[in-house]
């Protein structure tokens, strides 16, 4: 359980960029996997897999999970990403803040945190990108993005990036009545992907 300890405005933040250029620790294999920060603190931008073709999957925000250290949900995710096709997987969220419970997520959206998350999405679709293909994006937030309001905002400027790079979407089993995208936790290990319409859902 991740509790965090105030609101992420009162937290000294890496900037994206310096989270990167920082990473120092020897405890997991840099070769496997991708983790930034790479240290466990109050918020993570990335943490993945390394592969040839990775899917890049969005939840709404981050736990405790570390390389070599998966909660349910990303075992999950590696799952269905491998049933799927995929060598690798790069998990995002659509907020950095780690908490367990959505419901202690701050209040209001911090703008920096937010745009650091920016940064790092889009170097997530570069590296997508470099396997040839067009980036793969794996809707995945649930309906705990009603949790807070701005949260589609958020969802609105990574789908500017996406659409950049003209990345496709997909989730995995059936979107809830009011059309948010499956959480991965209770899916099947083999659940298939399937398009998701990001242009209808933000309408």
């Amino acid at each position: 359980m991740h509790i965090p300890k105030s609101e992420t405005n009162q937290v000294n933040i890496l900037s994206f960029s310096e989270a990167k250029e920082k990473s120092t620790s020897n405890v997991y294999d840099r070769n496997a996997w991708l983790y930034i920060p790479d240290f466990y603190t109050e918020y993570r931008y990335v943490l993945g897999t390394r592969g040839q073709q990775p899917v890049i999957c969005i939840g709404i925000n981050p736990s405790t999970a570390e390389p070599d250290n998966l909660d349910p949900t990303l075992k999950s995710v590696a799952r269905i990403s491998a049933a799927n096709g995929f060598d690798s997987w790069l998990m995002f969220n659509v907020y950095a803040q780690r908490a367990t419970r959505p419901d202690d997520m701050d209040l209001f959206c911090n703008e920096r945190l937010h745009h650091e998350n920016l940064l790092a999405f889009r170097e997530l679709l570069a590296i997508a990108s470099a396997c040839g293909c067009k980036p793969v994006v794996w809707a995945a937030w649930g309906a705990i993005i009603e949790k807070r309001s701005w949260l589609m905002k958020c969802v609105r400027d990574l789908n500017d990036l996406a659409e950049q790079v003209q990345a496709d979407w997909v989730c995995a089993g059936n979107c809830s009545v009011k059309g948010h995208p499956h959480h991965p936790l209770y899916l099947k290990k083999d659940e298939p992907f399937h398009e998701f319409d990001i242009r209808r859902y933000l309408a």
